[in-house]
Parts: structure tokens; C-alpha cells; sequence
């Protein structure tokens, strides 16, 4: 049985950092992107990003690229989200998904995670 399992969510101010996890079980992804999305209240779930097993990184430029870094451990099977300068725009359940697989701007994946809230508010 595939498991995602995220951790690292919480509160946290306006200008500030989070480190999400997601530890995956059950098999591994070798070959194969993981990656990062998040939906907000009133909103479609939305692309963050994705790390190929080799590590290059794919990002969605409007919102993230600069501010967040996505990484993996691939003897450890665990994926990461390092999240700076924290906007309140970006207060959303953030889900781990893996294999991602994309065409054009359209990312989708089988297998998620149950997500992890992070709430950026003074």
C-alpha cells in the first residue's frame, strides 16, 4: 500500500519559513517526479512544484519560484519543501503527490498525500 504522509505544517507570521516533509512508504519513486501542491479555501488546487529523482526542479513561476525549494531524498524516500518569505497568500492545505506527470501546464498525479496546513497571518 503506497503512503504519502506530509508533516511541517503550522502557523507561522507573514515574512517567515516552514519546512514541509512528505515521507513516502509502500514503494519508491526512482525515475519518476515528486512534487508539491496546495489549495486554498474557495480555490482549485494548484501546482507548487516538482524534483525529478535526479533533482532538477520544476517550479510554478507566478507564485513560488524564489521563495520556495523543493528537494528529495531519495535514500530516504522523503520529499521536501523549504518555504521563505511567507505571504499570506500563501495560507493553503499544501499535499504531496507523486508520480507527477505533466503536459503543458497541466500537473496531475496517483497517488497524494493528505495534506498539511500552513496558515501565514500575523
Amino acid at each position: 500500500q503506497v503512503q504519502l504522509v506530509e508533516s511541517g505544517g503550522g502557523l507561522v507570521q507573514p515574512g517567515g519559513s516552514l519546512r514541509l516533509s512528505c515521507a513516502a512508504s509502500g514503494r519508491t519513486f526512482s525515475g519518476y517526479r515528486m512534487g508539491w501542491f496546495r489549495q486554498a479555501p474557495g480555490k482549485e488546487r494548484e501546482f507548487v512544484a516538482a524534483v525529478s529523482w535526479s533533482g532538477i526542479t520544476t517550479y510554478d513561476s507566478d507564485s513560488v519560484k524564489g521563495r520556495f525549494t523543493i528537494s528529495r531524498d531519495n535514500a530516504k524516500n522523503t520529499l521536501y519543501l523549504q518555504m521563505n518569505s511567507l505571504k499570506p497568500e500563501d495560507t493553503a492545505v499544501y499535499y504531496c503527490a507523486a508520480p507527477i506527470v505533466s503536459s503543458g501546464t497541466y500537473y496531475r498525479a496517483d497517488y497524494w498525500g493528505q495534506g498539511t496546513q500552513v496558515t501565514v497571518s500575523s
